[in-house]
């Protein structure tokens, strides 16, 4: 069984979700995770107007916490983020100033986040948030599956940068068919890879980032190396055969032991230092395509989630009956309620 600080290290939220007013231990930085820029004076315009924090811009998420309780305190996702604007925000603080929009999905919904630089004439809080996406947005192989893509040139196998590769092994049948397709598997320190022998863009690169088991298992092709990605990766099994069987379990013994290893320092590929960034660069807007995340509620903080939810562009919704208020109200929103969004008016 796993020890708490090996479940720890491969827990792969971080990135992908949206949490509010975690427990302290996930306001650290897991392994693999590290501090890029900190303001020291930044107001969470929307949902925390006229409290004074902190903002952590680390290489997969951003973390804004109260100065008077680290209790109050987001984890944003750097997957999470739709797009980055400068617009104006009335501050509590500074009254009306210029301000960073951070856009947010999960699935049909939206969420909005406005954080204030309370430091003037200062845009250096817009600049490293932008930079340091980019960065992420740009590094997705390391951290994400990705199927029939450009993965390999004249045959060879595009390195990633800090990515060294252990084995290659021809004759490795993917079992995803009915037929099976004869191919060649590759091993490095960050994620597995095979390609067929006729067509190189038939092709799966899986990062142990997104691995949730790999086993070997009995198939109708018999016995196979099976391996299954996370839930945020589509829940994937993925067959592949290595004949003889003597060394398809070397094969899995030395996944396993590189599967390991990586958990023990990830590498998340964002390679981006302060430094890097330019005083005078101007104000920009960052648009990306990001997957349906997940944002995990708690009965606790249904009043924050409600703060920065926005509706923007959508349609009223449809008429329902409350047997609490005796009359027809717009139907609410997944996971809310009437005493909950009562709370919040109080």
């Amino acid at each position: 069984m796993a020890s708490a600080t090996q479940e720890a290290n491969m827990a792969v939220w971080y990135d992908r979700e949206i949490r509010f007013d975690v427990p302290p231990n996930d306001i650290k930085c897991r392994s693999g995770e590290c501090i890029i820029d900190t303001l020291s004076s930044v107001e969470d315009t929307k949902g925390n107007n006229g409290d004074k924090g902190k903002l952590i811009i680390t290489n997969i998420r951003l973390i804004w916490h109260s100065h008077s309780s680290t209790r109050t305190n987001l984890s944003i996702g750097l997957h999470a983020l739709v797009t980055i604007t400068a617009r104006n925000a009335k501050s509590k603080l500074r009254g009306s100033t210029e301000s960073v929009y951070l856009l947010t999905k999960s699935g049909s919904s939206r969420y909005e986040f406005i954080f204030t630089n309370l430091v003037t004439g200062s845009s250096a809080m817009l600049n490293s948030i932008v930079a340091v996406h980019k960065a992420y947005d740009s590094s997705r192989l390391y951290r994400e599956i990705r199927l029939r893509s450009s993965l390999l040139n004249k045959g060879q196998l595009r390195i990633l940068p800090k990515e060294r590769l252990h084995s290659r092994y021809n004759g490795v049948w993917n079992l995803s068919s009915d037929q099976g397709n004869l191919g060649i598997f590759h091993i490095t320190d960050i994620r597995l890879i095979w390609h067929a022998e006729l067509n190189e863009n038939f092709n799966v690169s899986v990062p142990y980032y997104q691995t949730k088991s790999i086993k070997i298992r009995d198939s109708k092709f018999g016995v196979a190396l099976v391996v299954e990605t996370t839930p945020y990766s589509g829940n994937y099994l993925l067959g592949f055969q290595i004949a003889p069987e003597e060394k398809l379990r070397e094969v899995h013994k030395e996944i396993i032991t590189l599967h390991k290893s990586y958990f023990a320092n990830p590498e998340f590929g964002v390679e981006y230092s302060i430094e890097e960034q330019q005083p005078d660069q101007p104000a920009t807007r960052l648009e990306s395509l990001v997957d349906d995340i997940e944002i995990l509620q708690s009965r606790e903080h249904t009043d924050s989630y409600a703060t920065y939810l926005t509706d923007t562009g959508k349609r009223d919704r449809e008429p329902v009956y409350s047997e609490e208020l005796g009359l027809a109200i717009e139907k609410l929103p997944q996971g809310y309620t009437l005493s909950s969004l009562w709370d919040i008016l109080n």
